[in-house]
């Protein structure tokens, strides 16, 4: 669990970057899920857009993704979800 000081450090970490994934009409699916997990071992820290034909509620579509990925949800805003998630092997993100 992140302590909020991290979550403050990694959401500024996030501002950067842009979303590498994106939810769309179809929701979150298993294919999904697993690029996500993928590209979370590389990066540590992406961001998801929540398309806007996406009908589900935004806050279960972030629980959906960060559960299903093992993440934590770092943040929720607007339509743009945060995930971290420490990588085993290209640790790069050094927590507070």
């Amino acid at each position: 669990m992140l302590t909020g000081k991290q979550k403050r450090f990694l959401r500024a970490e996030a501002h950067h970057l842009t979303p590498i994934f994106q939810v769309g009409k179809g929701g979150v699916n298993e294919n999904m899920i697993t690029q996500i997990k993928e590209a979370l071992e590389v990066r540590e820290l992406i961001k998801v857009a929540i398309l806007q034909n996406n009908t589900d509620d935004k806050h279960q579509v972030a629980e959906e993704l960060a559960a299903g990925a093992g993440a934590e949800l770092v943040q929720l805003i607007g339509h743009t979800v945060v995930l971290y998630k420490e990588s085993r092997e290209h640790k790069t993100i050094k927590l507070p």
